[in-house]
């Protein structure tokens, strides 16, 4: 696709306090690429994104859960463009926020008009099992504990190792730096984690069927669905390693066509009438041959530039096109095409190379095809360099608090000194 002098400007919108967002940056690049103007907003004056040569402007942080004042901001941005802007969510909060307030926001901005309750039902991976269940897309099997009594009966039922997950991840507070997904191999450790992590005030916790696989058995969706839920383009690939290793995002992807995710994809999201970029999860279970759905994030993903079409078409790129009047060439998944996130990548080898699942030779050949990173770009150098730069000083950080919190050696006990020594936690 192609855009011409005074082209309709894009803003990207992120509530999720997080600098090292790669996916922003790549819809920043991919359509900033095309002379779109794009805007965003930035954490603070030295985030990474906010460097991206292709990034036009910068929106200060959206700050608090005052929803009537960040629609008011949002609203006083858009009547600064030229014309009504792209409005591009970047994470669930922005996605529900901007489907809750759909009405105020499309006088300012041009997005996809969501049918009531879908985004937020999608996001909540309660709600999304019982839609799975209603529509017969595979899943793997779901229970809702609200006590540790719960816990128990779930444990002399089910088979182990278990997934506890978050329903509404976007519910987690970020400073207690809480997981939203843990494997328990046992019903102590199930119970453990579920005391650790659940708040009994608000139960936001869920446990789920284990999927057993390696990489290979983990597929991706991306889609760009238009106003009549009619899928313009559509991609799929494989995780090869994630971050928190075997359960997180993906840190290299590789693009490989799947007939079956795709139709189930195309069935579910059109039962929904969805409209709008979109991002699912499935792992294949052997045990039944069937792929099933873990997660569908309404929004765009932080994967999306794994996949480019052979025109060179993403998800972002379809839904300017088709907000904004342009054609969508869905054109074909460009099969093997590789994409990497360097500092995740880099962190989670190390825990595959340690557990024996990966080789320092196989990991040094698998960079060897990559395509595209997300954050190093030869015309785009600045992003890279200041989030390699914070990204280093933050281990150094943390290994600094590490070590502070050890106990002096002088004041170690006998027992103490050789597990704070030599025995990694």
């Amino acid at each position: 696709m192609r855009t011409t002098p005074g082209a309709v400007p894009a803003v990207i919108l992120k509530f999720d306090p997080n600098v090292y967002h790669h996916g922003a940056l790549g819809v920043v690049r991919s359509l900033g690429r095309l002379g779109v103007p794009v805007y965003a907003v930035q954490e603070d004056r030295w985030a990474p994104m906010g460097r991206s040569r292709y990034l036009r402007g910068r929106f200060p942080w959206l700050q608090g859960s005052d929803h009537g004042a960040t629609l008011e901001q949002l609203m006083s941005w858009g009547s600064r463009m030229t014309s009504r802007a792209v409005l591009i969510p970047t994470d669930d909060i922005a996605s529900i926020f901007v489907a809750d307030h759909a009405g105020e926001l499309e006088q300012s901005y041009r997005f996809p008009r969501q049918e009531p309750g879908v985004a937020r039902a999608l996001c909540s991976k309660a709600e999304l099992y019982h839609l799975c269940k209603e529509h017969g897309v595979p899943t793997p099997e779901v229970w809702f504990p609200t006590s540790r009594e719960d816990v128990r009966a779930i444990s002399a039922q089910a088979t182990y190792p278990l997934v506890l997950k978050a329903i509404n991840p976007w519910l987690l507070d970020h400073a207690t730096r809480r997981p939203s997904v843990v494997i328990a191999n046992d019903a102590e450790e199930l119970r453990d984690l579920y005391d650790r992590l659940e708040d009994p005030q608000n139960p936001n916790l869920m446990v789920q069927e284990y999927i057993p696989g390696g990489a290979d058995s983990v597929w991706m969706f991306n889609g760009y669905l238009d106003q009549s839920s009619e899928m313009l383009v559509q991609f799929t690939g494989q995780k090869i390693r994630q971050h928190p290793p075997y359960t997180g995002m993906t840190t290299l992807g590789v693009c490989r066509a799947n007939a079956e995710v795709e139709a189930t994809s195309q069935r579910f999201l059109k039962s929904l009438g969805y409209k709008g970029i979109v991002d699912m999860g499935y792992r294949y279970d052997a045990r039944d041959g069937q792929y099933k759905l873990l997660d569908v994030n309404p929004r765009i993903g932080a994967t999306f530039r794994l996949f480019v079409g052979t025109s060179g078409i993403d998800v972002a790129r379809a839904l300017y096109a088709d907000l904004t009047g342009g054609s969508v060439d869905g054109s074909a998944t460009r099969e093997g095409r590789r994409w990497l996130v360097e500092n995740y990548d880099v962190v989670s080898s190390v825990r595959y190379v340690r557990d024996g699942a990966l080789s320092l030779a196989e990991w040094r050949r698998s960079f060897e095809d990559v395509d595209e990173a997300a954050w190093f770009a030869a015309d785009d150098p600045l992003p890279f360099l200041l989030m390699s730069l914070r990204f280093a000083l933050r281990g150094a950080g943390k290994l600094t608090g590490l070590r502070s919190s050890q106990p002096p050696p002088e004041r170690a006990t006998r027992q103490d000194r050789p597990a704070t020594a030599s025995t990694p936690r």
